[in-house]
């Protein structure tokens, strides 16, 4: 039995400084990062009222409360807040697939969209709900992110976009009805500025896009 010899293995791999170099590591697919970030926070959401009920309902007196200078905080706080586990386990499933959909398309770009949805419809619905009342839920959220998803494609004009926006649409698109004045009780203004947000952030998120695209229509200047 006969050996071959390689010298090129007979040395470490060593760097010129003396180190040994740092190991390749793969980084974890978007899809996997996307449902990590929103299971994370929709746990978050199952701790908060959890420390909600221990509390005699404590926390959710910190919602949005129109008007109120105190109530301006509630626009940061309000989404994470539930009235009882029946409303979170309304919110649970919408908050997990659109969250999901949204952070598919870059954890930057849907950490943005979700804060901007964040930010409208909590100010919107502080402008316009009615007076002493208390709004909490996440359904600003889910009606955000419903919205962005339904209208981004247009703005973009990316077909694989509009095609998810109308599986999205033949899925979730009933809820829209909940931005109209209903059932008493419901936050109907959060929903409706949440899509107001919504549709805000895939306008301004798609900014790139549409300058590309007029940059194509208008095409190269001839100079004599």
């Amino acid at each position: 039995m006969s050996y071959s010899f390689d010298s090129s293995r007979s040395h470490s791999p060593v760097s010129k400084g003396g180190a040994l170099p740092a190991p390749s590591q793969k980084s974890r697919p978007l899809w996997l990062k996307s449902a990590v970030l929103v299971g994370g926070f929709t746990m978050l959401l199952y701790v908060i009222e959890i420390v909600d009920q221990v509390s005699n309902d404590r926390l959710q007196r910190g919602g949005v409360e129109p008007r109120s200078l105190d109530g301006l905080w509630g626009i940061l706080f309000a989404p994470v807040l539930h009235g009882d586990w029946a409303h979170l386990f309304a919110n649970t499933v919408p908050l997990l697939v659109l969250g999901f959909l949204v952070l598919l398309s870059g954890i930057a770009r849907g950490l943005a969209a979700t804060g901007i949805v964040w930010v409208v419809g909590g100010l919107g619905t502080w402008l316009t709900g009615g007076s002493y009342t208390n709004h909490i839920g996440a359904s600003v959220l889910i009606f955000g992110l419903l919205a962005y998803l339904l209208v981004r494609g247009v703005f973009t004009r990316n077909f694989g976009q509009i095609l998810l926006g109308i599986v999205v649409f033949v899925f979730y698109g009933g809820l829209l009805w909940g931005v109209l004045p209903s059932t008493p009780g419901v936050s109907w203004q959060g929903h409706l500025f949440g899509a107001v947000g919504g549709v805000a952030a895939a306008w301004l998120l798609s900014a790139d896009a549409r300058k590309q695209r007029n940059r194509k229509s208008v095409g190269p200047q001839s100079f004599v």
